[in-house]
């Protein structure tokens, strides 16, 4: 680009800044021949219509102003595939240079650059323009002494609450309450900016601090701007006022624009006694002669119609203002004709320096880190730094569905100028299809759900006498409870609750209760009371078995780890006493022997007979004790 001439009529000579949009280059218009900065339209965006728009609204916005403190645009024109526009070129620094180099700005130095900014402003909210993007950035000082606000870039008529879009244009650290919550603009939310820099000038630090952009919004949206006289004690209340005025959260409680705020501060630069020197245009004066250039630097000369020039002792506190930033001027105004002549004799050197920084390593940017906000927050910050951004998708366990979770390359990579940079937009968890669990080892059941990127969580056991020990029984979500041992579908980050078979509970028939005891205690059973009951196989003293487990309702359930067991021990044979018979009918003997608990033998007597024999003798005989259940036989009967 550097040598190349423009319609003919703009020959570059070198470049000065670059921003998101647009790289400025110096250049000499051959036609007029004067020095003009003209701003170039990136490559990659000439094919947006939305940006190409944007960068003629900037042209059409400061050439419907006509202030002292606007930078004035000449030109605006197309070359080949390159859009362009002509701008005034001012020799100097930025409010931001100045913040950085000294810190700290005086409050009369403050004053006399917040006039200056109003006053242009002032210009731009009468025509009904709304700057939209006020930092220091695009605050420029003169060599010779002039401040002046430019870069309209993303200007806009203020007829009505103009909104921003989806995405939020401007620097996020300027960005007022309103244009965070509800995406619109007005000229009181330039005001906003403007209170953010004045703090800026006071303190030399923005009132916001954040690891990430949402986080300076949400203080925006939700904070009150603190005193700038808390950091900085010399900062008078006055100042301090004005900046809680200008950044009031509701926007109804601000300046309505900024003519109305410039009254206010030039009555606080009276109160303090400091003299504006953004007053407006002041007509041309034509310097006498004897105006001697060799007092410039230690008295003022006052110029006024019809009078002669007189020597003023120079205020203290006027160093402060902005002739100190003056004299600085000149000194580099003279460094630069040999910085200029220098430039001259090593062109070729220039050449291979533009190739450098245009083309080669010296074109690489850093990627910033976009995550934790949405996607048109993300594409303006790449935008900004001269990025193409390209929307794309990942899942994350972390970072919400809609939010960005990072791009691509990485933040902190460093890629040329003009690249894409994949936005890496959250779709939420990832989904997967949980396979049949029931059934596995739980081993295996757990590897697989590992895999899939799904937690185990707790693992419960029971006692199952059908199903071999660690094989999973059930598989439950532990969020829904929805039952996934048969399979199903989840997604990446849920966890899942498992029921896994504890064996057999073991068999402790025939020992002793003390062996009953360990051999439970061995699979995490214990032994809790002790019943008693007769048993034909069992010897006394021995265990019969465990009582079973049952519910509220009574149903049998299964025994799980911790659980404390009903011991049942045999009382050995139960013996029964023959009941005596003898002098019954046959049916009524046997009535009484199976009450008693006795089987009743075979008897050789048609039924009819049998209301009508009466026992004479059983065997066993009456009185005998034998185990219950036995056979007694009626042996003799008759009339």
């Amino acid at each position: 680009m550097i040598g190349r001439l423009l319609d003919g009529r703009y020959q570059v000579r070198s470049r000065i800044a670059r921003g998101g949009m647009a790289t400025v280059y110096l250049a000499t218009d051959l036609r007029l021949e004067r020095r003009v900065a003209i701003k170039v339209m990136h490559g990659h965006l000439s094919d947006d219509t939305t940006f190409k728009n944007r960068f003629i609204q900037e042209a059409r916005s400061a050439a419907r102003l006509a202030n002292p403190h606007v930078v004035s645009v000449f030109d605006q024109g197309q070359d080949s595939d390159m859009a362009y526009l002509v701008m005034e070129h001012l020799p100097g620094i930025t409010l931001r240079d100045l913040i950085r180099d000294n810190g700290t700005l005086t409050p009369r130095q403050a004053a006399d650059i917040l006039d200056a900014v109003l006053s242009g402003l002032a210009a731009a909210h009468r025509a009904g323009i709304v700057h939209r993007d006020v930092k220091p950035e695009n605050v420029l000082l003169a060599d010779d002494g002039r401040i002046k606000i430019g870069d309209f870039g993303l200007a806009r008529a203020a007829s009505a609450n103009t909104a921003t879009g989806q995405a939020l244009l401007g620097t996020i650290a300027y960005l007022s309450p309103e244009l965070v919550t509800r995406g619109q603009a007005d000229a009181r939310s330039d005001i906003y900016a403007l209170g953010i820099m004045l703090y800026e000038m006071l303190t030399g630090e923005q009132p916001y601090k954040g690891e990430q952009p949402m986080q300076i919004a949400y203080q925006h949206a939700n904070e009150s701007v603190p005193a700038p006289s808390a950091k900085n004690p010399a900062v008078p209340k006055e100042l301090d006022d004005l900046v809680f005025w200008a950044t009031e959260r509701e926007p109804d409680d601000r300046p309505s624009n900024a003519g109305e705020m410039l009254e206010r501060l030039r009555s606080i630069e009276s109160s303090l006694g400091f003299t504006s020197v953004a007053t407006g245009a002041q007509p041309t004066i034509v310097m006498p002669a004897s105006y001697s250039s060799e007092h410039a630097d230690d008295v003022t000369q006052v110029i006024g119609r019809n009078t002669k020039p007189q020597q003023v002792p120079v205020r203290a506190d006027a160093t402060d203002g902005p002739g100190k930033l003056a004299t600085k001027a000149r000194k580099r105004s003279r460094v630069g004709v040999a910085l200029f002549t220098i430039v001259l004799m090593l062109a070729a050197l220039a050449g291979g320096t533009g190739w450098y920084f245009g083309q080669g390593p010296g074109s690489l940017v850093e990627v910033p880190n976009v995550a934790d906000g949405s996607f048109d927050q993300a594409s303006a910050k790449l935008v900004e730094l001269g990025f193409v951004p390209v929307e794309g998708a990942t899942f994350s366990l972390t970072v919400p569905a809609g939010t960005v979770a990072g791009s691509d390359p990485p933040s902190g990579s460093k890629i040329d100028k003009g690249s894409s940079v994949t936005v890496l937009v959250s779709q939420g968890p990832q989904p997967v299809d949980i396979p049949v669990l029931a059934g596995l080892a739980q081993s295996d059941a757990e590897q697989q759900l590992d895999a899939l990127g799904v937690a185990v969580g707790t693992v419960n056991q029971q006692f199952d006498p059908s199903i071999a020990k660690d094989i999973v029984l059930a598989a439950t979500d532990a969020t829904s409870g929805a039952d996934y041992s048969q399979g199903g579908p989840s997604f990446q980050g849920s966890t899942v609750t498992l029921l896994v078979s504890a064996g057999q509970v073991p068999s402790v028939s025939g020992m002793t209760p003390d062996q009953a005891r360990d051999a439970l205690e061995s699979v995490g059973l214990g032994v809790g009371t002790s019943d008693e009951a007769f048993d034909d196989t069992i010897p006394a003293g021995q265990v019969i078995g465990i009582q079973a487990k049952t519910d509220a309702d009574g149903n049998e359930t299964a025994f799980i780890p911790g659980d404390d067991v009903t011991l049942i021990v045999s009382k050995g044979v139960e013996l029964v006493a023959v009941p005596d018979t003898t002098g019954q009918t046959i049916n009524q003997a046997i009535k009484a022997l199976q009450d008693a608990g006795f089987t009743v033998g075979d008897i050789a007597v048609a039924e009819a007979f049998r209301d009508i024999f009466k026992v004479k003798k059983t065997d066993p005989p009456a009185g005998k004790s034998v185990k219950k259940g036995s056979t007694v036989n009626i042996t003799d009967f008759g009339l």
